[in-house]
């Protein structure tokens, strides 16, 4: 049997963005796992319009094309890692305009979080978990938090997310519990 396929969905789209250091970090991480495939899914791929659709997607999949191309890639993947930022005490609009475009193929998909931010990004976190359950996700508990403290000293290039190593062991707890959350959820899909 395959591995459950893990999508890494970089949440923001904005030049100079923190996001790509904390992706760097993971795919670093991920080639010490065997038990799960990933693929990095940038926002910036998938530029999608303002979310203007006549119906939900829970009824009727959006006719754009872009759309089309986001919903077939999310229904490709067992499970996600979202990297999001803080933006005034939640996720960006681009991650938001993004999540309103999918319905379906969410559906019983075990999500996790890396953020980073104020409180490292705890009150994004806190705003996705509960997207995700309307979107029937399982939010997981396990997450990367990267601290005010971890994130300026890797901004200003003192240091980088793998130095730290209390970072590397949340990563280890996120990732044995998306992989058990995944093979299950994959198991009861089927």
């Amino acid at each position: 049997m395959s591995n459950p396929k893990i999508g890494i969905i970089v949440g923001t789209t904005r030049p100079n963005r923190f996001a790509d250091k904390p992706v760097e970090w993971l795919t670093s991480l991920i080639g010490e796992r065997g038990d799960l495939d990933f693929e990095v899914v940038d926002l910036r791929d998938y530029p999608l319009p303002l979310f203007e659709e006549p119906v939900s997607p829970a009824r009727t999949p959006s006719s754009h094309p872009v759309a089309r191309k986001w919903a077939a890639k999310i229904a490709s993947l067992d499970g996600y890692i979202f990297i999001t930022a803080e933006y005034n005490h939640s996720i960006s609009g681009a991650l938001k305009n993004a999540l309103d475009y999918v319905y379906p193929e969410f559906i019983r998909k075990p999500a996790t979080f890396v953020a980073y931010g104020g409180v490292g990004g705890a009150r994004a976190v806190e705003h996705l978990r509960l997207i995700c359950v309307e979107l029937q996700m399982a939010p997981l508990r396990a997450a990367v938090h990267v601290s005010r403290d971890q994130f300026a000293a890797v901004l200003q290039g003192e240091k980088t997310l793998a130095d730290f190593d209390a970072l590397k062991q949340q990563a280890t707890a996120m990732f044995d519990d998306l992989a058990w959350w995944t093979k299950t959820l994959k198991a009861g899909r089927t």
